[in-house]
């Protein structure tokens, strides 16, 4: 199908469903179909830090809310409580997040667990808590795939072996292997590196944000323990997609929110779209056009 027509189609399908909400279509309960989903599909709906559009991010109502509107994957970060605890939170200070101030790597999970994570967001979510990756897994591990990345820092070290085992631990108690409902992905190649050494069967996705990181030669060396790239949308064309699937990885593109620039990224042929509202993505155009 010659490109130009076949951008005409998708753009005049998510002008249908923009008018009619034809294509976004939201599902309240997974009710149609109770099963993990596919890593393997056409386009994947990521929810980043959860449904951080309508939830605070990264707590578990926002996960609750992407689980329950069909996205096909959570993105979340996880990052080394003072104590060694893997907690989800993006930044590594509490202050913009919660009712407490001060750095995440030096407060206890008992200590951060006394926090208010929802009020800032919206009054109604007040009480809501920073979840541990425990608490994450205990809730939807193997109901939804989960795209965890792991803050790089100094203060975090150590923590590939500790995320490792983990998903070893709940990889035991699940009815499906861990390696197809979770991906590990960071900026720090190097401690992807260190976590594909300790867990090989668990894919990787690096996170690029600069063209350098993109050039042949770079893809090269990726791809050898990488599946995935997860690229900025500001380098996402058509082209950059081709030459990354030819190395054999795959492309999600972050943090899309607007509805009308998801036709562009549809059709420059990217594997799954990270955004804060998984929804707005078409749930029916998953076989490209």
């Amino acid at each position: 199908m010659r490109l130009g027509f076949r951008k005409g189609l998708v753009a005049a399908f998510l002008g249908i469903g923009l008018i009619g909400g034809i294509l976004y279509h939201s599902v309240d309960e997974r009710t149609i179909n109770n099963d993990v989903s596919d890593l393997n599909r056409d386009l994947l709906r990521i929810a980043h830090r959860g449904a951080s559009g309508y939830a605070p991010e990264n707590t578990m109502a926002a996960f609750e809310k992407a689980y329950h509107i069909r996205a096909d994957m959570i993105e979340l970060d996880v990052q080394l409580s003072k104590d060694g605890q893997l907690v989800v939170i993006h930044d590594s200070l509490v202050n913009r997040t919660s009712s407490g101030k001060g750095g995440v790597h030096k407060m206890t999970l008992n200590q951060l667990r006394k926090l208010d994570a929802g009020s800032w967001y919206n009054s109604r979510f007040r009480g809501q808590k920073i979840p541990t990756l425990e608490d994450v897994l205990q809730r939807f591990g193997g109901k939804i795939p989960l795209l965890i990345e792991m803050k790089s820092s100094a203060a975090n070290s150590g923590i590939e072996r500790k995320l490792a085992e983990l998903i070893q631990k709940y990889d035991q108690q699940s009815s499906r292997e861990m390696k197809d409902t979770i991906i590990v992905q960071s900026f720090n190649i190097k401690s992807l590196q260190t976590f594909h050494k300790i867990s090989p069967e668990i894919p990787i996705a690096v996170i690029v944000s600069r063209s350098a990181e993109i050039k042949e030669e770079q893809l090269n060396e990726l791809a050898p323990f990488a599946q995935y790239l997860t690229v900025s949308s500001s380098l996402v064309t058509e082209e950059i997609v081709t030459r990354i699937q030819r190395t054999g990885m795959k492309v999600f593109v972050w943090n899309i929110q607007n509805l009308l620039d998801i036709p562009s990224y549809i059709n420059a042929g990217v594997n799954g779209i990270i955004t804060d509202y998984p929804d707005i993505v078409p749930i029916y155009v998953y076989e490209r056009l």
